[in-house]
């Protein structure tokens, strides 16, 4: 490939970041990929860095170099030696491009330095020695201080990312080293930076001070996210995920100031940095259990808890649906990490759990809030609720008092909404069937606790609105709009009744519970009945939805294969309303007499 000149360089740059002429932008990437393949390439870079004169030339450099030391077939030990030091002097001695230049540049370093880890030179590990070269950067200006926690940031997220295109084996072996040798000091010298930034007077408007923050809280998050035994966790799993911490790193998580630095942290920044401390924080919860002595994981968690319950008390935050989200996120892994007999014994256990309740009650009623974080919410209360036979502590645990108030809320928000949905044409929360049957399997469990309050609740609920819907059929001047808000409701209530309905055990089932489930769905049954009969006139296919919800949770619960035993309340309330009372003596026992 002949040689480029730098204006014919600058032209490519142009053309591929910022063409808007396919043609050109294709010609441009072919152009440019056979300058990583010729031997002009370092050459070009090092020209395109030294006399660029826009930042995408500067970036396409960074491109070009770090597609060249990621290569199956590595370049001499030197030639990368000496790109490194290149870089570094670079980076260095121009703190001021543009972050998106240094962050490419930033990320060659790493590269190198994963590549090169167990390489020797003069009996020497030679790529290890990046942590000194980066405590140089942080005696200098603000811009370098951000440099060098950029540099090991970047570095910590590349030893944790898996390079399919190398053994998998010999990844695992450096990140294990690098976890080992350097990442617990990576760690603890974030930890000292922030608190050497938060003891320092906070100037919000000082875009350097929040960018420094922005990096060291994303240092941390780094360290604390990383793969630290090889699992390769399924990121979609995020309420089953558990960090195992090495047990070499207990003197910091004992420490009280450690997590009260996060707490202060989050309390003293504004949204986009308190984010990042409570997103720290959430990998802080869901520290393994076994990292602590019994005395010391009772301890951790009242520190948590006290966290919480600051955090509950002064709730300006939460209005951002970024910290709202991680919060939410925060309090699940509370629950998943520490059993419910743990939980009752912590101090402020009473006060937190009805500051908890009353942020999800809060929560529920703003439904069109951050939808998507309700999921924490009720797998909270979810695993509380399902944690009460296993505890054994005399300390009350108050789920009686507040998971029914959880309920409820949960019901009337979601009736109030359809009228809110359907005047404002907002998208109706019932399209999003996934979402819906999502909550409703969380709530069922919910739902169960002091069931003689929710059955009551759905009961005096479905009469009245099922009676409103009649009336409304029979006016002679209905109104469309009122009977769609009036249908959506009745659709709410019927998935509810099935979540109810399908959320009985029968371990712990009752003769009370299920008369309460007849009675609910009778009820269901009827509004069949009446939904069949108007047919031929108009359907609404939300309520049909909801019924075969409803249809499907009754016979796992009542006409399943494996049912253990056969409720008389199925004989003689269910099945005459369905009109097969000729199929009874498939369903009921002797004892029925039917």
């Amino acid at each position: 490939m002949p040689c480029i000149t730098l204006a014919e360089l600058e032209v490519l740059c142009s053309q591929l970041y910022e063409g808007t002429d396919l043609a050109q932008r294709i010609q441009a990437e072919k152009v440019l990929l056979e300058l990583i393949n010729s031997p002009e390439c370092l050459s070009q870079c090092q020209l395109l860095l030294e006399q660029g004169t826009t930042s995408y030339a500067q970036l396409l450099a960074a491109t070009c170099i770090s597609k060249l030391v990621s290569r199956t077939t590595p370049l001499p030990i030197e030639q990368r030696i000496d790109i490194r030091n290149y870089i570094l002097n670079y980076v260095a001695s121009q703190p001021k491009l543009a972050p998106f230049v240094i962050q490419a540049l930033v990320q060659v370093i790493a590269k190198i330095t994963k590549l090169g880890w167990f390489e020797v030179q003069k009996d020497q590990l030679i790529f290890r020695d990046i942590i000194a070269d980066v405590k140089k950067f942080l005696q200098g200006t603000v811009d370098h201080y951000i440099i060098g926690v950029m540099i090991l940031s970047e570095l910590t997220q590349e030893m944790n990312l898996v390079d399919y295109s190398r053994p998998s084996a010999k990844h695992r072996k450096i990140a294990t080293s690098f976890r080992d040798t350097s990442l617990k000091d990576i760690l603890v010298l974030a930890c000292s930076l922030l608190k050497e930034l938060l003891a320092k007077p906070l100037n919000l408007q000082d875009q350097q001070q929040q960018s420094l923050a922005m990096h060291l809280l994303k240092l941390v998050l780094n360290c604390l996210n990383f793969d630290f035994i090889g699992s390769s966790a399924d990121e979609s799993a995020d309420d089953l995920c558990t960090v195992q911490i090495p047990t070499n790193w207990r003197t910091i998580f004992l420490e009280p100031e450690t997590l009260d630095l996060f707490f202060d942290l989050y309390h003293s920044f504004p949204p986009m940095l308190s984010q990042l401390a409570l997103s720290c924080l959430v990998q802080f919860a869901s520290t393994r259990r076994s990292l602590f002595s019994n005395p010391e994981r009772a301890k951790y968690l009242g520190n948590l808890i006290k966290g919480v319950k600051r955090i509950l008390e002064n709730p300006q935050g939460l209005s951002d649906p970024g910290n709202y989200h991680e919060f939410c996120r925060f309090l699940a892994r509370l629950k998943t990490n520490y059993q419910l007999g743990e939980l009752v014994m912590v101090k402020d256990y009473p006060e937190v759990i009805r500051l908890i309740a009353n942020f999800t009650i809060t929560s529920l009623q703003h439904w069109e809030f951050v939808p998507n974080s309700v999921h924490y919410l009720l797998t909270l209360w979810q695993r509380m609720v399902a944690s009460v036979p296993f505890v054994k502590s005399t300390e009350p645990h108050l789920l009686d008092t507040y998971a029914p108030e959880i309920t409820k809320a949960y019901i009337t928000s979601r009736l109030e909404s359809v009228a809110v949905v359907v005047r404002d044409g907002l998208d109706d929360p019932l399209d999003d069937t996934a979402t819906v049957f999502q909550q409703l399997e969380q709530l069922c469990t919910v739902s169960r606790c002091e069931y003689e309050k929710t059955c009551a609740l759905l009961v005096q609920l479905f009469d009245q609105n099922a009676q409103n819907y009649q009336k409304l059929l029979h006016s002679s001047s209905r109104n469309p709009l009122e009977i769609t808000v009036q249908e959506g409701r009745l659709a709410w209530l019927v998935y509810l009744v099935g979540t109810v309905v399908g959320g009985r055990l029968t371990y712990t089932s009752t003769d009370e519970h299920d008369a309460m489930d007849g009675e609910l769905s009778c009820r269901v049954f009827q509004l069949i009945s009446l939904m069949d009969a108007r047919l031929p006139q108009s359907s609404n296919e939300k309520v049909e939805l909801a019924i075969l919800w409803f249809l499907d949770q009754f016979r796992k619960t009542y006409v399943g294969d494996q049912l253990q035993r056969t409720s008389k309340v199925d004989c003689i309330v269910l099945l005459p309303v369905l009109g097969i009372i000729k199929w009874l003596p498939l369903y009921c026992p002797q004892e029925c007499n039917l």
